[in-house]
């Protein structure tokens, strides 16, 4: 199934939200991943009260949720009730920052990681949330016993954590896409599918003129539950280029549903 990550249109849903989700409706996208739940920016009433106004957003647009990008608050409570409003049972923490005490240097750091690990496995443990970890590049820093602290993370956390795999990071990382799909098995039960020249901070581009081997990517993730498109940042419009990336999934014979 297809989704689509609301952060690649940020700006826009700042301006719009109606009229950005309409757009996304209007390509074809029938599910989208939303971000920025569990906030601890923000208080636990404020936070449900945002994603009450989103829910009802995305009802007039004919949107559903396919899952949710979130912080860790310290009662997972909270994120539970956020996401019953959404209709979503499916979390990614998407950054260690968005867990108390944790931060991008945790992946080269063997403590701090296995404790990162031991937080997230404890807590995908203890919710009826299916609670998961979307990476970046920066997870496959090289450990002083010369191993990726992204092999360790999941060597070292719960089994009931799962995996959202943006491969265009992993490329980044220098890693194999297929291969991490591979090593992971059925953790991943999302990808997130981009390309470009896959560098931080460096515009993103139509899938099939970057980096990523997108034919082998989707032939590895072709038992994954959920391909999602992302824009972390582009030079284009972001509608033609989620328009663009969609188009080259149909031919793939993936439909926008």
């Amino acid at each position: 199934m297809l989704s689509v990550q609301l952060y690649s249109v940020r700006e826009q849903l700042a301006a719009d939200r109606p009229g950005t989700l309409a757009r996304l409706a209007e390509i074809g996208f029938r599910h989208v991943e939303p971000f920025g739940l569990g906030s601890p920016d923000r208080a636990p009433a404020e936070r449900l009260a945002a994603a009450r106004s989103l829910r009802a957003d995305l009802d007039a647009a004919g949107l559903a949720v396919s899952a949710v990008h979130a912080g860790l608050p310290a009662d997972i409570a909270e994120l539970e009730e956020e996401c019953a409003v959404l209709g979503a049972d499916t979390v990614f923490v998407p950054h260690p920052r968005q867990v108390a005490g944790f931060g991008e240097e945790t992946f080269a750091d063997p403590a701090r990681l296995d404790a990162f690990a031991d937080v997230l496995g404890t807590a995908a443990e203890s919710t009826e949330l299916r609670l998961g970890y979307h990476n970046h590049w920066f997870e496959w820093a090289a450990l002083p016993d010369g191993t990726a602290g992204y092999d360790r993370f999941w060597q070292k956390t719960s089994a009931a954590l799962l995996a959202e795999l943006d491969v265009y990071w992993a490329v980044a990382a220098g890693a194999d896409p297929a291969s991490v799909l591979a090593g992971l098995g059925a953790r991943v039960v999302a990808v997130h599918l981009k390309d470009g020249p896959a560098e931080p901070d460096a515009p993103q581009t139509p899938m099939g003129t970057g980096r990523v081997d997108v034919p082998a990517v989707l032939r590895a993730a072709a038992g994954v539950p959920w391909h999602v498109l992302e824009i972390d940042t582009t030079d284009m419009d972001p509608f033609a280029l989620l328009s663009a990336n969609a188009t080259t999934l149909a031919s793939s014979g993936e439909g926008t549903g």
